[in-house]
């Protein structure tokens, strides 16, 4: 059933008060915070996997070409590293999330005997349903900690297994347990994200990728896109854009070297592929960030 939420006034509060400036993790390990209270342009974000909830005002994520919109009472099951862009639609906004461990997942479904859907098609990377009551509840209390610090080291564990635990029994089911399974196709896919992301600079060979996914090269091609709405080919580029974007932010390297160091062997390619993918041309679209960033 979805959740009473005649909880989401008081979480509200309390991730107002403990939300750090820099989205930086809570004193709860795995607890992350997240509060605005203006509306805000629409920014590059890498997502890990984790139950999120909304308390208050709404966001709209993009995953490839496919858009997600949430508001309060939604919450959202991202079930792997995923490369998204972000902004804040209704304010003021407040939403909390917690990190999905696959080793603990896994554990937990070995005591419960939970099977391990290792033949079953990979689940979307991000599934946004309305919150359950059987989840608010764990998450309410791991969000009280907060003002109970005496309790996090020893109530953490014991709420994150339950949590768990509700969630292998929600309608995020089968997404969790892919999470936890290291068979899964899920894992598979997780597998290529990873070396697409340790190795953005380098060529890629998608024949590879389906090895080290243990998949054939059609079937790798069909749950990776069910996984980040895109091709291997079209994340590969989205993470080099994607740190392009970053190592120009810090006014190191010139746009040129910029495309070199992420891989690009053409400055023409880079220039048109990144302004393609952020509007403006690279050395622009690092003035106007540094600028929206500077004070007053």
């Amino acid at each position: 059933m979805d959740a009473d939420m005649s909880h989401l006034p008081e979480m509200s509060d309390i991730v107002a008060r403990h939300a750090p400036p820099d989205l930086s993790r809570s004193a709860v390990p795995g607890l992350r915070l997240y509060g605005s209270d203006a509306p805000t342009r629409m920014v590059s974000v890498n997502y890990d996997p984790m139950l999120c909830l909304v308390v208050s005002g709404g966001k709209q994520t993009i995953l490839g070409e496919t858009v997600y919109s949430y508001r309060a009472g939604d919450c959202l099951v991202v079930s792997a590293e995923l490369p998204v862009c972000g902004s804040i639609i209704e304010t003021p906004y407040r939403a909390l999330s917690f990190d999905l461990n696959p080793a603990t997942i896994a554990g937990l479904m070995l005591e419960i005997d939970a099977p391990a859907a290792a033949d079953q098609p990979p689940p979307s990377g991000i599934h946004v349903t309305r919150l359950e009551d059987e989840l608010l509840e764990p998450m309410a209390r791991l969000l009280r900690l907060l003002d109970r610090p005496h309790e996090i080291a020893m109530m953490t564990p014991m709420i994150e297994r339950e949590l768990i635990w509700r969630l292998l029994h929600s309608r995020h089911a089968a997404t969790v347990r892919q999470i936890g399974s290291a068979e899964s196709r899920l894992s598979g896919v997780g597998r290529a994200i990873d070396w697409i992301r340790a190795n953005y600079a380098e060529p890629m060979r998608v024949e590879a990728l389906s090895d080290l996914a243990g998949m054939s090269l059609s079937t790798f091609h069909r749950h990776f896109r069910t996984v980040t709405t895109m091709s291997p080919l079209q994340f590969h580029k989205q993470v080099r854009l994607r740190e392009a974007r970053a190592r120009l932010l810090t006014g190191a390297d010139g746009a040129a070297e910029t495309g070199f160091a992420v891989g690009y062997d053409s400055p023409s390619q880079f220039s048109r592929e990144y302004a393609r993918q952020f509007g403006l041309p690279p050395s622009r679209d690092a003035a106007r960030m540094r600028e929206s960033l500077m004070p007053g």
